[in-house]
């Protein structure tokens, strides 16, 4: 059974992979994201696409916590890295980080329909292959949506430190009518890609069980 390590600290993302049935070992990767997409950009000549955002920062966590595990003498395992954004009208939002600018984003996306990119890698620490992959769901806003409630759901501290500014799998889950594509992409991972991704280096998803998924939470 391959030990399973989560180079995130998120608990959104290590609760999906407890349900799913893999109790990850989770850690914080040590990468600068700012500095790693203005370098591609620099170099490109252009600006990512979010796919491309997502693609090279999950890339640069599996790969940085590989290091780092290496470096603490594991020798196998698999290590997933994973990032996501938003995007309304073209623009990409990443965390909000204060409370101006996450009431800012919630008065833009009430009412309308924005996509949620997430992007895994995955590296098999024994032979350092990997495999990554992009997701992509599209998520609709409620239009209802008052400005008390916008004030109280920011006052939560919630929406500040996630991609959006806004959850699904928690207080965030009420003022979203509809998910089209998998939710748990808006989660931060995809459970469904990242099985394609543990097939991909050879492995069957069931290895990776710890916990029998009818018992898991």
């Amino acid at each position: 059974m391959p030990v399973f390590h989560l180079a995130s600290t998120s608990p959104a993302r290590r609760m999906l992979l407890k349900q799913a049935g893999i109790d990850a070992h989770a850690f914080a990767p040590d990468v600068d994201e700012d500095a790693a997409v203005e370098s591609a950009e620099r170099e490109a000549g252009a600006p990512l696409a979010p796919e491309q955002t997502v693609e090279l920062l999950a890339r640069a966590k599996a790969e940085a916590g590989a290091t780092l595990l290496r470096q603490r003498g594991e020798t196998s395992g698999l290590v997933f890295g994973g990032d996501s954004v938003f995007v309304l009208d073209g623009t990409i939002y990443g965390k909000p980080h204060t409370p101006d600018e996450a009431r800012r984003r919630w008065l833009l996306q009430r009412g309308r329909t924005g996509t949620l990119f997430s992007g895994h890698c995955l590296i098999d620490l024994a032979t350092d292959a990997g495999a990554h992959s992009v997701s992509a769901s599209d998520v609709s806003f409620a239009a209802d949506m008052t400005d008390g409630e916008i004030d109280a759901y920011i006052a939560s501290g919630e929406p500040l430190s996630v991609a959006g500014a806004f959850t699904i799998d928690s207080l965030g889950s009420a003022f979203i009518d509809s998910v089209s594509g998998d939710p748990s992409t808006v989660v931060g991972l995809s459970i469904p890609a990242l099985r394609r991704l543990v097939r991909e280096l050879g492995f069957e998803w069931t290895q990776l069980w710890q916990t029998p998924p009818a018992q898991a939470g």
